[in-house]
């Protein structure tokens, strides 16, 4: 038989095939020659034909049919066929297949060869291939040569005792003494990979992290070693001594520090100088320089050292790299909450970054810019804020809005602002606010009686000739229906005629724009304008007249029963439509408006939205009270975005069973006015104009509520000025899956020594790939400073599947509650 092509010749062949076709061709040709080659033992040739196979196989070709020849090179003694079969083995096998236990005793063996390389050879398969069973019975080898003189496998030993100890947890105390004077090798490479090794172990048991710590003046004189060293030419990149090495102590570091004083303090002045002496005109630089600043914000550190560490992420921000950018942003993200000082210094920057191309850095820009908005800046961040929203790309509107509307919530200065603002975003991007906006806006502008005329008339001159944003037409409708004698009334700058009042309401009924829900709230509005304005009596009689046949089942039946109070019950008429009246605050089911007005001398009395949500399922209310347990727990509904049918009143006072509970007409047009109850005062009753809430509760570390199947719910804190009990928690929840979780609810309670209200979420739908989060805020009040506890109940649905799960949150950290 003729000798086989040459690994070269063969390559330079294949890269003349002009098409795919054609290199499948001759790849078949090849294979089957290295098949009549294997199955006449050629051991000649057998080295250059895995050679070839491993080739074919890194084109994507199959080649297990070489697996056990592999397995002949490695029995073989010569050193040539050992480097292809060992090479062979780690690219062809793996440990799903048994053939790999049949190569344990080669690799026994050639651990215990005289020749370094070929000890080598078999710690790199070992470390890269091995499974649970070899590393048991390999562990006494691969811990013999940890401990010999010679680097070159020290430094090998080291990463194949890595995987040893993440496939066999229980073998680690056999590497300990072995691991005492590792870091005494003078060797970078011997050095690096016992660092390596020793994260690893840190990380997977406490018993060896509290061992360690004592390892942190070591680590502390080696860092300070690289960073003062001359020029070395064996390990310089960039102009800075080994920056691998630098990086992988940095993250050691940052392990052995976490929540440990001493460590903290040993390694507060080698962090200070990394992050100080590092040259940053390279990318090598800005990679330690990271590394540093993840290391100080996680360990206890002096509040000098975050200070550094925060302006260093600045510095990123100007940095021409997007993905320096972007690291920066997100690092920036993830320490507001504990930092929020000293990132503030940071905001024009961050707002700059508004403006880049990049959608990455976009979206995390926007996020970081809404967790800086506090009272002090609220006007100027809105400002930004709305102008983005007014130039950005439509996927981004929808979180947007949702994060201007809490914010305006929580911090608006003065009612005017709050109303301009939201009418702002409904005017900019009202196809993509949530559903919740309208009813919302509609309960703060009946709050704000002395806003009525003034906000009548904008909403009136907004929508002239422009009904593409619906929520704003809603709004506007609902308006001119219970205010539109002001516009008339001499108190507005301009007056405008009643029947051009009433052709805007009947066009926004034809309109090929309006929606079903639309078209109810302009029919309702012209109906209230028949007791507004006796003159138009007549006309509004035709236009109620024509839509009792509509195809419209809703809009049918409100004019029926429109039809219904002209022709039967017209004593009633005037009574039935009268003005609705100021809205109460809702304590269990509805959202507390939050007004902050920075020293203005006018107090702004705490306001809640309508309630929106619809009636809850007998199913779910049963599986609340499951969650709930015992009889000395306070449930709490969230809202759900819908509109509420009159009937759903009932349902929840059921399941609250005997709780005191009070309501409040709903926002949306209906027919016939709603009984109002009296509220008792709750919460934030009383308080005065001064800002309700610290910027940021600095102290008031966050805590992870929840972390299962990709889904994680971080709760953080805040507290009031005036009222120490109050504590706001906001909750973040992510989803780091593929696919996104739609139909979130999110569920709470909490002992009856506890009073708590749930805001309206930002979102239903938590995006996947951690590209974006669903924001909710709590508010508990706890009178008597008890540790707080809370039970969760958390439904979604994932997969095409309906998930649920329960969970009890007890590690709120002492400052949220004392």
């Amino acid at each position: 038989m003729p000798a086989p092509i040459r690994l070269r010749e063969l390559i330079r062949t294949i890269r003349t095939a002009r098409t795919q076709a054609e290199e499948r061709e001759m790849i078949q040709k090849e294979c089957a020659a290295i098949r009549s080659s294997f199955r006449e033992e050629d051991n000649t040739y057998r080295c250059r034909n895995v050679a070839k196979l491993l080739y074919m196989h890194m084109l994507g070709y199959p080649a297990h049919f070489g697996q056990l020849e592999c397995l002949k090179l490695i029995a073989s003694q010569k050193f040539t066929d050992k480097r292809i079969g060992y090479l062979g083995a780690m690219l062809l096998l793996d440990e799903r297949q048994d053939v790999h236990l049949l190569m344990t005793n080669c690799i026994k063996n050639d651990l215990n060869h005289s020749t370094q390389f070929v000890q080598g050879l078999a710690l790199c398969t070992l470390g890269c291939m091995g499974s649970s069973e070899m590393c048991r019975d390999l562990a006494g080898e691969v811990e013999k040569l940890l401990k010999t003189s010679n680097s070159y496998l020290r430094k090998k030993a080291a990463l194949c005792a890595v995987h040893v100890i993440r496939k066999v947890p229980e073998l680690m105390e056999m590497f300990l003494p072995a691991t005492k004077n590792l870091l005494n090798e003078k060797n970078h490479g011997v050095l690096h990979t016992s660092v390596v090794l020793l994260t690893e172990m840190c990380e997977r048991s406490p018993d060896m992290l509290a061992h360690f710590r004592k390892l942190v003046p070591q680590l502390v004189r080696i860092l300070k070693n690289l960073i003062m060293s001359g020029y070395s030419p064996e390990h310089d990149v960039s102009g800075i001594s080994d920056p691998f090495l630098q990086v992988r102590i940095l993250r050691l570091l940052r392990i052995l520090g976490r929540n440990d004083d001493d460590s903290s303090e040993a390694m507060n002045d080698i962090l200070a100088q990394v992050a100080t002496n590092t040259e940053t005109s390279k990318n090598v630089g800005n990679a330690i320089l990271y590394e540093t600043v993840l290391t100080i914000m996680d360990i206890k550190s002096e509040s000098g050292l975050r200070v550094l560490a925060i302006n260093i992420l600045g510095r990123f921000l100007l940095n021409n790299d997007k993905n320096i950018r972007y690291v920066a942003l997100t690092s920036l993200l993830k320490t507001v909450q504990t930092d929020h000082n000293a990132v503030q210094r940071h905001r024009s920057t961050i707002v700059d970054c508004l403006k880049d191309l990049d959608v990455s850095i976009k979206r995390r820009a926007m996020e970081l810019s809404f967790a800086l908005v506090n009272g002090n800046n609220i006007r100027g961040m809105m400002k930004e804020l709305l102008y983005f929203l007014d130039s950005c790309e439509p996927e981004f509107k929808a979180d947007c809005a949702s994060g201007i509307f809490l914010a305006a919530e929580k911090y608006a200065p003065s009612k005017r602002w709050h109303i301009d603002t939201i009418m702002r975003v409904l005017t900019t991007a009202g196809s993509y606010v949530r559903d919740d906006a309208v009813p919302n806006l509609i309960q703060l502008i009946t709050n704000s009686v002395e806003m009525h005329a003034y906000t009548v008339q904008r909403l009136y001159k907004a929508i002239l000739g422009d009904y593409s944003q619906q929520p704003l037409v809603q709004v506007a409708a609902w308006c001119i229906g219970e205010y539109g004698d002001l516009l008339v009334s001499g108190q507005c700058e301009e007056e405008e005629p009643i029947q051009r009042m009433l052709d805007i309401l009947e066009s926004v009924l034809i309109s090929n724009m309006s929606t079903s829900v639309t078209r109810g709230y302009a029919l309702t509005a012209i109906m209230k304008l028949s007791t507004r304005f006796t003159c138009t009596v007549n006309r509004i009689k035709k236009v109620v007249s024509i839509y009792g046949s509509s195809i419209d089942v809703e809009l049918q039946q409100r004019a029926v029963e429109y039809n219904a109070l002209f022709k039967k019950y017209d004593h009633m008429r005037s009574a039935l439509l009268e003005r609705m009246p100021v809205m109460e605050k809702v304590t269990t089911n509805g959202p507390t408006e939050i007004v902050q007005t920075n020293g203005e001398t006018e107090p702004a009395p705490l306001e809640t939205k309508p309630p929106p949500s619809g009636p809850q399922p007998t199913s779910q209310a049963n599986d609340l009270l499951d969650l709930l347990g015992g009889n000395d727990i306070t449930p709490v509904i969230p809202t759900a975005p819908t509109s509420k049918p009159a009937s759903a009143g009932g349902e929840l006072l059921d399941l609250l069973g005997d709780i005191t509970l009070t309501g409040a007409p709903a926002a949306a047009p209906a027919p016939a006015s709603v009984p109002q109850i009296t509220q008792p005062p709750f919460l934030l009753d009383g308080l005065s104009s001064q800002p309700l809430f610290n910027d940021i509760a600095a102290g008031i570390p966050s805590i992870t509520a929840y972390s299962k199947n990709g889904l994680k719910i971080e709760f953080t804190f805040e507290r009031s000025n005036t009222n120490p009990s109050v504590t706001v928690i906001t909750i973040q929840a992510s989803n780091s899956t593929e696919l996104d979780m739609t139909d979130f609810v999110f569920q709470a309670a909490v002992p009856k020594t506890f009073q708590l209200q749930l805001l309206s979420p930002s979102s239903s739908i938590v995006p996947a790939f951690n590209t974006g989060t669903i924001t909710q805020v709590i508010k508990v009040l706890n009178p008597q400073k008890q540790q707080l506890r809370m039970r969760i109940k958390l439904t979604y649905n994932h997969k095409g599947s309906a998930m649920q799960d329960l969970a009890e949150v007890n590690n709120f950290p002492p400052q949220s509650w004392q």
